[in-house]
């Protein structure tokens, strides 16, 4: 299982994601551009030593990533119905999510195999990026049963 993280601007979120790919076991892909410096601090601050124990690749593009990356492509987006919670995942598959300001382009929309939402009360707008990694990771490890421990 693998996050997909699509021109990340916010350096903490990276480093958050990270720091839960490392307890949890999965790898992390930076589809780049990011919205900061990869050698900013904020992300060694939030990662702290986890950072050593999570696979990070680092990708120029959408479309070097898909060629690095083929497998299943499942993205989360408030423009979609289908909840996490009635989606069977696939141990292999790569969980992607948008920048945080904009989301993902159409084009990215149309490549993802499937699209799901966080079901959220209606007067909000959306989570933090790193708060829905966290709960969409913890569900597809339940799922297929490789959760840690």
């Amino acid at each position: 299982m693998r996050i997909a993280l699509f021109e990340p601007e916010i350096a903490g979120n990276v480093g958050a994601v990270m720091r839960l790919c490392a307890c949890m076991g999965a790898g992390v892909d930076l589809i780049e551009p990011m919205g900061f410096e990869w050698d900013d601090r904020r992300v060694r601050r939030t990662a702290m030593d986890y950072i050593d124990h999570v696979s990070v690749t680092r990708h120029a593009g959408f479309e070097a990533f898909r060629a690095a990356r083929p497998g299943r492509l499942v993205l989360f987006t408030t423009k979609a119905s289908t909840s996490p919670y009635d989606f069977a995942f696939a141990a292999d598959d790569i969980l992607l999510f948008g920048k945080e300001s904009a989301g993902v382009p159409d084009s990215v929309a149309q490549a993802s195999d499937a699209r799901l939402r966080i079901p959220m009360r209606a007067q909000v707008r959306s989570m933090n990026l790193a708060m829905s990694a966290g709960l969409v990771l913890g569900e597809a490890l339940r799922q297929t049963g490789t959760l840690p421990g």
